[in-house]
């Protein structure tokens, strides 16, 4: 279910206030992928904050169907509960909002391993198969930038993930959609089963050790906010702390290097705070204000000025999402 259509030229309050998504108002889709009925892999919820997503149900709810060049989500896990490796043709890049989470990569998934706490934020490279694990006490959600207004078209699953669904009654169709033969439903005439990619294309999956991907692909938030000390720090860009280009730009600002000195980008713009609050100010015949927490998500329409100051003392940090010209597509190695 998608969102209604925004007037993206819109300003006035009323559509500003429908381009934030609050942290308690979003919408999840138990349902979004494959695996939704596997042991392990069932308790998960998938939320589509901005654009399409990767998801394979028709029950998932997108709160912004504007196209920003990228895509914003996030997945929510209890304790112990996984996703399933896969694999994508454009970037997928997490952030943990809540818990401790352990991403895992490889072939079956033993290949290399990291442990992310809050803040804490990884570019996980395109073309190997990866999962994710929430291995904290508590519900955890992790926060997601996409690469691409189709986000690479959608998700390629490991064999045994495909193998394992089908016991559990879940079919994925060549179309990239779900079929529930627990609900009576069954692919479409003239549809066939999605194919699991043989050995001979599993070759082509690289199996890059920890050392190979820690240091170039995870930036820890301490880090990050040591950097931002003066002016916002480039976490992820071509001349960031994760040099890549995968068509968008991702920076963090604290209290030391957020201003208010009102500025605007000739594309929409995202803000997702991560810790405390931010005032957000813009100005349309007039100065208008919100206040964003954590967890929540704001999207800013191009040319419009504004700025994002903490609004009280205490811990503030900000992470800010922006397109580039870079098309979306493989990692790039610099």
């Amino acid at each position: 279910m998608d969102s209604p259509e925004m007037d993206r030229t819109d300003t006035s309050e009323a559509a500003m206030a429908s381009r934030i998504v609050r942290y308690g108002e979003l919408k999840p889709c138990k349902t979004a992928f494959i695996d939704a009925h596997t042991p392990g892999s069932n308790r998960k919820e998938n939320f589509t904050i901005i654009g399409g997503g990767v998801s394979e149900s028709a029950d998932q709810h997108v709160h912004i169907s504007i196209p920003h060049g990228f895509n914003i989500g996030a997945a929510g896990q209890p304790p112990r509960c996984r996703n399933s490796l896969h694999s994508h043709r454009t970037a997928e890049v997490f952030f943990v909002l809540k818990g401790r989470w352990r991403f895992f990569w490889g072939r079956r998934g033993d290949a290399g391993e990291v442990v992310l706490e809050k803040g804490d934020i990884i570019n996980i490279p395109t073309g190997i198969f990866r999962g994710f694990e929430n291995i904290g006490t508590d519900y955890g959600m992790i926060m997601a930038v996409l690469g691409g207004d189709d986000a690479g078209g959608g998700v390629l699953w490991a064999p045994q993930v495909i193998e394992d669904a089908a016991d559990h009654g879940l079919v994925l169709g060549e179309n990239g959609k779900l079929y529930d033969t627990k609900q009576g439903q069954s692919l479409p005439e003239g549809i066939g089963p999605m194919k699991t990619l043989t050995e001979a294309e599993l070759d082509d999956y690289p199996e890059p050790t920890a050392k190979e991907v820690v240091p170039n692909h995870v930036a820890r938030y301490w880090d990050m906010m040591s950097l931002a000390d003066k002016t916002p720090a480039l976490v992820i860009g071509e001349t960031g702390m994760l040099r890549d280009r995968p068509g968008f730009e991702v920076g963090l600002l604290n209290h030391n290097s957020a201003t208010t000195e009102m500025h605007r980008h000739d594309r929409p713009s995202v803000l997702m705070p991560m810790r405390g609050h931010w005032k957000v100010t813009w100005e349309n015949g007039g100065t208008h204000e919100a206040v964003l927490a954590p967890g929540d998500t704001m999207s800013v329409p191009e040319n419009l000025k504004h700025t994002a100051v903490p609004s009280m003392t205490g811990e503030a940090s900000l992470f800010h999402v922006v397109a580039t010209d870079d098309p979306a597509g493989p990692t790039w190695r610099g």
